[in-house]
């Protein structure tokens, strides 16, 4: 489990001036629960692809992700912060965002059997992981989709279309970061909430970060006049809009216009 921080801002900027400080330190925070490790990905000025930095470390003892945080890397980009599934290493291999240059996608929540999950991949995709999450292996299922639909759009609903299908009660949010868009996958509607976990973290829900007792996986977003930002629960309600139920946001990388697509219907169409 994971905290996802995206933005599309009107020109290059960083993930700590577009959000504001006050507001990047308490996304930081959340590592004190989230500190299996920390990514960011951006989208290079000129179209030159994706740019990436993961550790395994916690994003609140190193310097590194301080240092990144602070610099204008692209104009759109994302932050991840790990919260390893049971089971799964902390190792670099393993850190989000996954990436393959072009693509970049950075996932809050788990999808098992991995064993079924691996079936929906191909030969050549299974040959590309490296690691050992359901994470790596929902991107390449996604870029996988990608090829097949000739479509970033259409491959992206197809691939969560399918994973819904199949497994209902996961959590397939996640940050998706192409060359045109920022996707925010919002499809968790029967994943159940990590509260023993918590509780035992935590001793009480009022002592939990915030929303994470009743809206754990719950994302929600806010529109400036130079920006938008996407964000999972954690920081105040006040000025942020709610991503909708079971939907992807995508967020225009030019216009930053924002569109709410139903991966529904791409499951009625297969």
């Amino acid at each position: 489990m994971c905290r996802l921080l995206g933005y599309v801002s009107h020109g290059p900027s960083s993930a700590l001036e577009g959000l504001g400080a006050t507001e990047f330190q308490a996304f930081t925070s959340l590592s004190a629960l989230h500190g299996d490790g920390w990514g960011m990905a951006w989208s290079r000025p000129g179209g030159s692809g994706i740019g990436a930095a993961t550790s395994p470390v916690s994003a609140a003892e190193d310097p590194s992700y301080f240092e990144l945080a602070g610099q204008a890397l692209g104009a759109a980009g994302l932050v991840h912060l790990r919260w390893a599934t049971d089971g799964l290493i902390v190792h670099a291999m393993n850190t989000h965002p996954f990436t393959d240059g072009t693509y970049a996608l950075a996932h809050n929540g788990s999808i098992s059997p991995i064993e079924i999950l691996e079936s929906l991949l191909s030969e050549r995709s299974l040959a590309q992981v490296k690691g050992t999450t359901d994470s790596e292996r929902y991107f390449r299922l996604v870029l996988q989709c990608i090829e097949e639909a000739g479509d970033e759009r259409a491959g992206l609903l197809r691939a969560v279309a399918l994973l819904h299908g199949r497994f209902p009660e996961a959590s397939l949010n996640a940050l998706f970061l192409t060359p045109t868009r920022l996707y925010a996958v919002h499809v968790n509607s029967r994943a159940a909430t990590p509260l023993d976990d918590l509780r035992e973290l935590f001793g009480s829900d009022d002592a939990m970060p915030h929303g994470h007792a009743a809206a754990y996986f719950d994302m929600a977003y806010k529109v400036s006049p130079t920006a938008v930002h996407v964000i999972s629960s954690g920081l105040p309600d006040e000025g942020w809009t709610p991503v909708p139920r079971d939907s992807i946001l995508a967020i225009d990388l030019i216009s930053r216009a924002v569109d709410v697509l139903d991966p529904r219907s791409a499951h009625s169409a297969q």
